[in-house]
């Protein structure tokens, strides 16, 4: 053997002793961590996501994994230390992902000043909402838990992966190009099987929209698969960027929407209705174009592509993992699908409120909750590798006690200002106050489910650690199925106009009851799960939030009303907003709450060095 070849032999690692433990994709120097694959809608929060970029379980049957050995990095040489530095980059992404979210949630604030929150908005909200739920089934699920960390993993073949990434685009397009084709065909029934026609829905209209906006879906797709192509080869910035892309084109057809002649509040007659083809083509237009971004810096790093059917090897030693998540996603799905129907049931504006209400609930969790799980998912799998349980509930028990602590005074505060949060935002234009208020009563009768959804999140994570991706399915089954009943309850007991709010309360009583389901399944899987201590920062936090919302609401009662019904809600958001979050983090404060402690020290030194 030539001397080259015995040295080589000599630094390639002996293969581990356990086929069936662990692997992490070791990352290189300088990538921001916590990196996620991005789904097409930004607003779509997935509790796999991580699996793709933590961990997931070795291939028997091939030798790839033995090229991937837990050991330590070495250190960036010196070249690579010139590079942009771990702070700055994930400074940058952070940007992005702020600015995409802030535009992604003015946009659809913008076209309600224009189009009101009626029937219009309805039916578009409805047909757009199509091309993620069909692309979510097709490709979201099984891309995010299984290609893209095989992805990663081809790049140590012998040509860096290039092969196997092209028999990914190909088998990307060819499903999504089927997929497109079937369900814009399929308009109607879809649209007939999201909107219970009983209501004041429009499922003519619905399907008009769906039939433009369908076609969509090969970009939806093809995004997030470019997306992972890119991520795979350290290249973060492009799909960060994108989604603002696809939001600076949609206000830019919102602005036209509002130029062409016709009423918005009025239903068109037909489908060439031009506000219906700028609504529909723009928007269209817009998910071509964050898909297309990415386009250039993908050739820039030299991949070229080439038609390359047939699956993979490494792909069918995943089908349980996958079927799984698989499954996840059809049930969440399901109880989507029956969401939808029980609010085109309602009066109008149901699904615009419905939307609307969604995001402004999720808001705290993106800017909080998920920056939190980014920091912790690491840790937790690297103790669930190891088999370190003990670890593993330390930081389940750290990030359930700091997620209580930073959401729940959010959470009270939106209970006492919901009603002003609507009116704040929705009330412009050829908005109605009615609309906006009941937008805000939505937000405020489901602000006590923020924290159970932050949770519920958490511990699905922590099963997807562990290689557990069953447990959060079956708990996804039961959640559904405690939905679904509760729905058409309140679509039977409510009135049509109260219907929203029912459904945003429901959703919320789901979340406490998968809260308490994860954490008794935990339970039993890992034992002590330092419950009382948990509980002591839940009561501490509950009383320090009660406080503030007192002090909210007092607040809320003395602003003077001749400032008219949009500056009083400007005026009494700002308000109880600082006033409830002040009294609400000073009571903890004064209680001595240990998680605040970091938080405390830093603002400390912030003051002195001012």
């Amino acid at each position: 053997m030539r001397p080259w070849r015995q040295e080589e032999q000599r630094r390639k690692p002996a293969p581990p002793k356990d086929t069936e433990r662990t692997i992490f994709i070791p990352r290189e120097a300088g990538v921001p961590p916590g990196v996620r694959w991005p789904a097409a809608d930004p607003d779509v929060l997935r509790p796999y996501d991580e699996l793709a970029t933590r961990m997931m379980p070795r291939i028997s049957a091939e030798p790839i994994g033995e090229r991937l050995p837990e050991v330590q990095l070495a250190p960036p040489k010196e070249d690579e230390k010139k590079g942009p530095s771990l702070a700055k980059a994930s400074g940058r992404m952070a940007i992005a992902t702020l600015i995409s979210r802030i535009t992604g949630f003015a946009w659809k604030v913008m076209l309600a000043w224009v189009a009101t929150l009626g029937v219009l908005y309805d039916s578009f909200t409805v047909a757009n909402t199509l091309p993620l739920i069909i692309n979510e089934l097709l490709l979201g699920g099984v891309l995010t838990s299984v290609v893209v960390p095989l992805l990663v993993r081809s790049q140590d073949d012998e040509d860096g992966g290039e092969a196997y990434t092209q028999r990914l685009l190909t088998l990307a397009i060819t499903v999504l190009g089927i997929g497109t084709v079937v369900s814009t065909a399929c308009a109607p029934w879809l649209t007939g099987l999201l909107m219970d026609d009983s209501g004041d829905a429009n499922p003519q209209l619905a399907t008009w929209f769906a039939y433009l906006l369908l076609p969509g879906l090969l970009f939806y797709g093809l995004f997030a698969v470019l997306s992972a192509i890119l991520n795979a080869k350290q290249i973060f910035g492009p799909a960060q960027w994108a989604p603002v892309i696809n939001n600076l084109v949609i206000f830019a057809t919102i602005a036209a929407f509002a130029l062409v002649p016709g009423d918005p509040t009025i239903v068109p007659t037909r489908m060439s209705d031009p506000q219906v083809l700028v609504l529909g083509i723009g928007v269209l237009t817009a998910m071509v174009a964050q898909a297309m971004f990415l386009v250039p810096p993908l050739l820039r790093s030299g991949f070229k592509f080439k038609w390359r059917f047939g699956i993979d090897e490494r792909l069918k030693e995943f089908g349980g993992l996958a079927a799984w998540v698989l499954g996840y996603v059809a049930v969440s799905q399901i109880g989507m699908v029956v969401n939808t129907r029980v609010l085109t049931g309602g009066a109008a504006g149901g699904p615009s409120i419905y939307s609307n209400a969604w995001l402004l609930f999720q808001l705290p969790y993106g800017v909080i909750g998920v920056s939190l799980l980014t920091a912790l998912m690491p840790k937790m799998s690297r103790a669930a590798a190891d088999g370190d349980h003990r670890k593993l509930v330390s930081d389940l028990s750290y990030g359930s006690r700091i997620t209580t602590i930073m959401l729940m005074p959010v959470s009270a505060v939106m209970a006492v200002a919901g009603q002003s949060i609507g009116v704040a935002l929705f009330a412009f234009g050829k908005g109605s106050v009615e609309d906006a208020e009941r937008l805000g009563q939505a937000l405020a009768v489901s602000a006590f489910g923020l924290v159970p959804y932050a949770l519920v999140m958490l511990q699905m994570r922590v099963f997807y650690a562990m290689k557990d991706s069953r447990t959060p399915t079956l708990i996804m089954c039961v959640m559904t199925a405690v939905k679904i009943p509760l729905l058409y309850l309140a679509s039977a007991v409510l009135e049509p106009t109260h219907v929203v709010l029912g459904v945003m309360l429901v959703n919320s009583l789901v979340f406490v009851v998968g809260a308490v389901m994860g954490q008794v399944w935990l339970w039993v899987k890992l034992g002590n799960l330092r419950s009382k201590r948990v509980l002591g920062v839940i009561l501490f936090t509950v009383i320090a939030s009660g406080l503030g919302a007192l002090a909210a609401a007092l607040v809320g009662a003395v602003i003077p009303d001749f400032l008219g019904s949009v500056g009083k809600a400007w005026a009494t958001l700002i308000c109880q907003g600082i006033v409830g979050i002040a009294v609400s983090f000073g009571v903890l404060i004064a209680l001595k709450v240990d998680e605040l402690a970091p938080v405390t020290r830093r603002i400390a030194g912030l003051l002195r060095r001012g």
